[in-house]
């Protein structure tokens, strides 16, 4: 969720020293990008996880702070809801068998994390949403007791003006709720891939997640049910775009821009992103700090531009800009936030692998994609794959509309292939991270499609039965580490 902040309330002075405080950052990160070194020599990836917590029937557990407590490791953080906890795995460089060490890094952690929070009485479970949310669990009683969560939430509701709307419509089913509270974004668990990039060649990078966006939803959509209801196949896409959406209906009417936004066009350099977060959207956490950025700079030294990335941090690309100092030395990393985590482990490192391979290979192709394509039929093929998952048909240039898995088969694994060994992964690695993802294609069976068909073999039950039965089985499979495509 980003920087964390106080409680307090903020004047109509404390935002005209906000806006001003940003736009000198902005200033001045333009200045950086013109001189500054950023790290680019080795670049790193990263991952974070977010995860739900339940109890032994499968119910969602309001327990992060007593799960947190238990498992006393920095690596863990809360999330917005008591449900929710997330971890970091330190970042890796891919050449240095960066995807083994993401997986073996994320068993032990989640391994000894779950036997710890247990002895609480919260288990963990990696799923986009968890199925056994209900209404009752929507309600501020359920947000974390960090601050942020609170103020964020305030903020964004009196920005509306109003209660939130949820309408989500799938194949069969509909819901229509509202909510007086930011919680139902906490439903929304996600996996985050991180890669750093140079200021040169981050806006190839950004261009070519967005362009790859439908295809990742569909081949690892995770997230089939909302409060009892079966609605997308990744139904985290129009949650969350709806969960935290400062705007009335006139001002959606007017054209104003959702602050979970896919984007509106192509990008030339990462300043693009950045001046388009300051011009379109206004500061939700108007927190200043004391750092003159450009005496910093001018002194020598790296500045913070922690106004800059708070306001960065509440704007919810699907594919993000990050800002960030490490050992001093400053750095940009392209922040890929469309998917949900698991089933497994080895689930989530073949999406990674998946992701961090077809992003090197197209972004570096001398014919870039996003030249032959609109941005428009990426944004399409994004919510389409959301929508019917596996079994997507999305659009792809010099092809024309194609089912997803099909165009995965046929011409983005061997694209991921080339683009792992360009980052120098070993055969064995690309080979066995990239089958899962070839499995899941030919077979037809990603997470949603596994739990959706479970589901069904269960319809005459009461439907909240049924899903924590589901659920169980789900995790009791979770555990195995066998990715999803094997599961019977």
């Amino acid at each position: 969720m980003g920087e964390e902040v106080e409680a307090q309330e903020f004047s109509r002075a404390d935002r005209t020293r906000h806006r001003e405080k940003v736009r000198r950052c902005l200033d001045v990160f333009a200045r950086m990008l013109r001189e500054a070194r950023f790290d680019t020599d080795d670049p790193m990836t990263g991952l974070e996880v977010e995860l739900n917590l339940v109890d032994d029937r499968g119910d969602p557990a309001l327990k992060n702070a007593e799960a947190l407590e238990a498992i006393a490791d920095p690596d863990f953080q809360t999330e917005l809801g008591q449900f929710n906890i997330e971890i970091n795995v330190p970042p890796a460089r891919l050449r240095e068998g960066g995807l083994r060490t993401f997986e073996d890094t994320l068993r032990t952690s989640l391994n000894e994390a779950e036997r710890r929070s247990s002895q609480v009485g919260a288990h963990l479970v990696m799923i986009g949403i968890l199925p056994t949310l209900a209404e009752g669990h929507m309600g501020m009683h359920s947000i974390s007791s960090n601050p942020r969560y609170r103020l964020l939430s305030d903020q964004i509701l009196h920005a509306r003006g109003e209660d939130l709307t949820i309408e989500i419509a799938g194949a069969t089913e509909r819901l229509d709720t509202t909510s007086d509270s930011i919680l139902p974004e906490a439903a929304c668990t996600s996996t985050q891939f991180h890669v750093q990039t140079s200021p040169d060649q981050f806006a190839a990078y950004w261009n070519a997640s967005q362009a790859i966006a439908g295809v990742q939803v569909a081949t690892a959509a995770n997230a089939p049910y909302l409060l009892g209801k079966e609605l997308w196949r990744e139904t985290r896409i129009p949650l969350f775009e709806q969960a935290t959406d400062t705007r009335s209906e006139e001002l959606k009417a007017q054209g104003v821009r959702p602050r979970v936004w896919f984007g509106e066009r192509w990008i030339t350099t990462v300043f693009d992103l950045f001046e388009e977060n300051v011009r379109y959207f206004p500061a939700l956490l108007p927190v200043t700090e004391e750092e003159d950025p450009l005496e910093v700079l001018e002194a020598g030294g790296t500045p913070a531009l922690a106004e800059l990335r708070l306001h960065n941090g509440t704007i919810y690309r699907w594919n993000r800009p990050v800002y960030d100092i490490a050992d001093g030395v400053p750095h940009l990393r392209v922040e890929n936030r469309l998917l949900a985590a698991g089933p497994t482990v080895a689930d989530t490192v073949a999406n990674a692998a998946f992701y961090f391979g077809l992003v090197r290979a197209l972004a570096e192709s001398e014919r870039p994609l996003w030249s032959q394509m609109s941005f428009s039929a990426a944004e399409e093929n994004f919510h389409a794959a959301a929508q019917q998952g596996i079994d997507a048909q999305i659009y792809w240039p010099g092809v024309g509309q194609v089912q997803a898995t099909e165009l995965v088969l046929r011409r983005l694994l061997p694209l991921a292939h080339q683009g792992l060994e360009a980052w120098g992964v070993e055969a064995a690695d690309r080979d066995r991270f990239l089958g899962i993802i070839e499995q899941r294609c030919l077979t037809g069976v990603n997470g949603a499609q596994w739990f959706a068909a479970r589901m069904a073999e269960r319809a005459g039950e009461d439907r909240y039965d049924a899903l924590r039965a589901v659920l169980l089985d789900y995790t009791e499979r979770m555990h195995t580490n066998e990715p999803v495509h094997t599961w019977t």
